[in-house]
């Protein structure tokens, strides 16, 4: 079968804040109808039919800041600072993975998101040729960069397995997969080091996905070392030529945020990360109204112990409405545009994902309505901010296929990768 209809269910295209009742229509990777669907579209021979029946189907949550083989260090070091976080607990597990490990754990990060809800993701972090095979096996769509930082990076390694990875596997996987460049951070990442990747991604003509302004040590460092903020560090050093996506950006002020506007940098932000390691709170509500496109993430497993990003977005919407002391900050349909079409931007996908329209490729969930905390449906949008759990997503189709049915993946083999994860978690400790 050829077509895949998604009958009677509520939608929700995010193009504008309302719900409607109808069909869905797909043809292959592409959305062909929404709405009213007729019948002179299909034959009954050639199309699978998904039953909407109280459900909600949008478009499918995008992560935009992640590090998915750190599943293997979901509560490995907790309720630490960031710094010896890193250095002392972090780091040093990292250097005894190898590629397989990665690769089990990465897998084992896609099973979560796809379950509760993500459609596509971006991910920076180390043996990515491996990240970008299960990316395959498993029907997600994601943005793929080796991480790189300076420091480490002995005779430019990492750089030299950033271009391998890009020319074995973007926009490989029918698509699915496209590959920007990592450099890790402005302090990881001196003048002369920076250059070679920004020169690379003109190259290539390529993104960057690089930590910004997460800390105030960092904000000292560069303010020490380059007398700027790390955004003007960033600035000075061309990196802003390329398209870029900042993860973080707790520490920007005014003339920071006019930059990332003016060069229409996109920020991925990570509420719960920043709030487990203390790190600070991003002024998401600023950015916004500067005009900044703005994604939400939810950093690795490691500072945050879940993926699920309908969990993210009820704690960012919270957050900075205690932070502003304003319940009207962050409301529910901004958070909702945070995680779909404003992470389909940050990520270079909004003219194939993000929102259902005909044309688009098929990035779609299905959200299970009938449990009792959706109940009495007063407000089913606010609902799926503050109420919903990535548990309720009932199906998910990525690229016109489906990926779980009834909250199964049959072409997965669950079982087998929660067994590899945990026995790759056994063996770096």
């Amino acid at each position: 079968m050829s077509k895949l209809l998604i009958k009677n269910t509520y939608i929700l295209t995010m193009t504008e804040e309302k719900l409607t009742k109808g069909d869905i229509l797909i043809d292959g990777q592409f959305i062909v109808a929404v709405g009213q669907v007729p019948a002179s579209m299909f034959t009954d021979d050639q199309v699978e039919i998904l039953d909407g029946t109280n459900c909600l189907t949008m478009p499918g949550l995008v992560n935009t800041h992640t590090h998915a083989g750190m599943t293997l260090l979901r509560s490995y070091a907790d309720d630490m600072e960031l710094m010896p976080w890193l250095n002392d607990a972090i780091w040093p597990a990292e250097a005894k993975m190898t590629d397989e490990h990665i690769y089990w754990g990465s897998k084992l990060a896609m099973v979560e998101m796809i379950r509760s809800g993500t459609t596509a993701f971006a991910d920076m972090y180390s043996s990515m040729e491996e990240v970008a095979r299960a990316v395959s096996e498993t029907g997600i769509r994601a943005n793929l960069a080796r991480g790189c930082l300076a420091i480490t990076d002995h005779d430019d390694n990492s750089i030299k397995e950033s271009r391998t990875l890009f020319d074995h596997w973007h926009n490989s996987a029918d698509g699915r997969i496209k590959v920007w460049l990592a450099p890790h951070s402005p302090y990881t990442c001196p003048p002369d080091y920076l250059a070679k990747l920004v020169n690379l991604a003109k190259e290539l003509k390529t993104g960057l996905h690089i930590h910004v302004a997460e800390t105030t040590d960092e904000i000292n460092q560069i303010a020490e070392n380059y007398q700027r903020t790390p955004v003007e560090y960033l600035l000075d050093n061309h990196v802003f030529d390329v398209p870029v996506l900042a993860a973080h950006c707790v520490y920007i002020n005014d003339n920071d945020m006019t930059i990332l506007a003016q060069h229409h940098a996109a920020v991925a932000h990570n509420p719960a990360s920043n709030m487990k390691l203390a790190s600070g709170i991003a002024p998401i509500a600023a950015m916004l109204e500067k005009g900044i496109t703005v994604g939400l993430g939810t950093d690795g497993t490691s500072s945050n112990n879940s993926l699920n990003l309908f969990r993210d977005m009820s704690i960012c919407s919270f957050l900075h409405k205690v932070n502003l002391l304003d319940p009207t900050a962050l409301k529910a349909y901004d958070v909702l545009k945070m995680a779909t079409i404003g992470g389909a931007k940050a990520l270079g996908w909004e003219q194939e994902i993000g929102t259902l329209v005909v044309g688009k490729k098929a990035d779609i969930i299905m959200v299970d309505l009938d449990k009792p905390h959706f109940c009495p449906w007063n407000n089913v949008i606010a609902d799926l901010v503050y109420s919903a759990q990535g548990s309720d997503v009932k199906n998910s189709i990525i690229d016109g296929k489906i990926v779980m049915k009834n909250y199964q993946l049959p072409h997965l083999d669950v079982r087998e990768i929660y067994q590899k994860t945990y026995e790759s978690a056994q063996a770096i400790k």
